[in-house]
């Protein structure tokens, strides 16, 4: 008896040692690309780094803040309705809630006492000053690959910010993930600790898109799926994650569920400006990245994000069906047994989507061909319901919030109508779907 436990518990501890190291041993964030990486003085083709050339010759204090836009920091450290960098924004993740910290130079609640070498500990190793661990929350791993004289344009750009008195909030994790030394573990696993090196066989244009994307920008902490560490699953890089409970769609070279027919002044559209006609219109985090970071971005930087990811190899996401077609010329009339939704529409939606989910005013109100209609989770309709859509800070037409004005029942109710009739596949959102999205989104 003693003999078969001894083997049985021998084989969980090798199974749970090969799973471990799957998870633990990756691929690098453009290891895909293959090539010779070398470091940033033997790259032949100029530095990808920094600002454009179009901002070469401008003064530091310009060169600092679109340093600062390109890593996309506002978003984050801006509570709803606070002052911007202040801090206070929740994230409500699965084992409790992260408040994000201010970073503007007050000295006593901010970072205003921060040295530079502290700083960089922070941003490439994701340890505070005190020496204590960051959670990875605060994208490190990604900004790692940062070099230091960015990291120092960030900071810089930073200390040039109106101070703001705003004591953080403390996080409400509970054991064991209030052990922040185990985030040392975690990062000594996930975190490369390295910069960014171009690959010296691409073009300019294509290690520049991938110093803003895997670097500066931090896309695959949204945009690529978690392993059970919480990690970025590499090998299914890009493939699909999800941010405060918006799903960050397959943004891979797939056809079917991901940007694979998108062309490139498609692509530009989006990311500049926050809409695509037929592709829809960024919303949630994504609105967020594009009106405070990416509208930010000249255009050829816009270009060389366009350059890499169409780059990344396709990965289909099985549960994204191939999107339904264009708006008919007429209504969809088909049966659907949802009365409360098609009351809902009736009465609040179809006004500025149309009938036929072509969009009444603005093409930005189309239904028919958006991700999010084609998705059968309904989360992201769900959540324009609750909280409103497209308001991604470029002054383009913006959806309001429902939230308030109907139960969970009902914006249930009316997302799963939207899906029926105007997507490729009826979703099933519940009301308890609805009651977290609520409290997440």
């Amino acid at each position: 008896m003693r003999r078969t436990f001894l083997i049985l518990a021998g084989i969980v501890v090798l199974v749970i040692a090969v799973v471990a190291g799957w998870m633990i041993f990756q691929p690098g964030a453009y290891d895909f690309a293959g090539g010779t990486k070398v470091e940033l003085a033997a790259y032949s083709a100029g530095n990808p780094t920094g600002v454009p050339a179009e901002l070469a010759n401008a003064d530091p204090a310009r060169r600092g803040e679109y340093i600062l836009r390109m890593a996309d920091c506002e978003a984050c450290h801006t509570a709803k309705g606070g002052k911007p960098f202040a801090g206070g924004r929740p994230f409500v993740l699965p084992f409790g809630t992260i408040y994000t910290p201010n970073i503007t130079p007050d000295p006593e609640t901010g970072i205003g006492k921060w040295t530079d070498a502290q700083f960089l500990n922070a941003v490439h190793k994701g340890i505070a000053p005190d020496g204590s661990h960051l959670y990875p929350a605060f994208p490190y791993a990604s900004y790692t690959l940062l070099t230091d004289a960015d990291v120092l344009a960030i900071k810089a750009a930073l200390f040039a910010l109106p101070a703001v008195k705003q004591a953080n909030k403390p996080n409400t994790f509970g054991f064991p993930f209030n052990q922040r030394w185990l985030m040392g573990v975690w990062s000594s696993f996930f975190n490369s600790d390295r910069r960014f090196r171009p690959v010296q066989e691409r073009s300019p244009a294509w290690n520049r898109g991938a110093y803003l994307v895997e670097a500066a920008g931090h896309c695959g902490e949204c945009h690529t799926p978690r392993n059970l560490m919480q990690a970025m699953n590499q090998r299914n890089k890009f493939a699909g994650g999800v941010a405060e409970g918006w799903n960050a769609y397959n943004i891979t070279s797939d056809k079917v569920s991901g940007i694979g027919t998108w062309n490139d002044g498609e692509l530009a559209a989006y990311l500049s400006t926050g809409h695509a006609p037929g592709r829809g219109t960024a919303s949630g985090p994504m609105g967020e990245a594009v009106g405070l970071s990416l509208a930010k971005l000249t255009p050829t930087d816009i270009a060389a994000i366009v350059t890499y990811v169409k780059t990344i190899p396709a990965i289909q996401s099985r549960h994204l069906p191939q999107a339904a077609g264009p708006a008919p010329a007429t209504p969809k009339m088909a049966s659907i047994d949802n009365p409360v939704g098609k009351r809902i529409f009736e009465g609040s939606c179809a006004s500025c989507h149309a009938w036929t989910g072509a969009g009444a005013i603005v093409e930005e109100a189309r239904l028919t061909g958006v991700r999010a209609v084609n998705d059968p989770s309904a989360a992201n309709v769900a959540l324009m319901v609750l909280h409103g859509a497209g308001k991604s800070g470029t002054g383009r037409p913006f959806m309001p919030s429902f939230g308030a004005s109907y139960s969970d029942t009902e914006i249930a109710s009316v997302a799963n109508y939207v899906t029926a009739r105007f997507g490729a596949a009826k979703s099933d959102i519940t009301p308890k779907d609805v009651a977290r999205l609520r409290h997440q989104g």
